[in-house]
């Protein structure tokens, strides 16, 4: 489970699967690239929820991994990579 963060107008926001309490959070998520290439950003900022942990980005942060993703040597098998740098 990731690191809470506080945010006010985050906290009013319903989970779509389960309409429980999304909380804002910073943790590690894995994307599959293509067949063979796995990318696991380091300390993203998702919305999750408190009951079922599904999960949201924002468009801000969305925008941000579709990039940091078209970066990623397509010849790797596994990248790790920090959000934030």
């Amino acid at each position: 489970m990731g690191r809470r963060l506080e945010n006010k107008e985050n906290a009013k926001m319903k989970c779509h699967v389960c309409g429980s309490k999304l909380n804002a959070i910073i943790t590690d998520l894995p994307f599959k690239v293509d067949r063979v290439l796995i990318v696991i950003l380091k300390e993203v900022p998702v919305l999750q929820c408190e009951s079922c942990t599904e999960y949201l980005l924002e468009d801000n942060v969305l925008q941000r991994v579709e990039k940091i993703l078209v970066t990623v040597d397509p010849a790797a098998e596994l990248e790790i990579i920090k959000f934030a740098a």
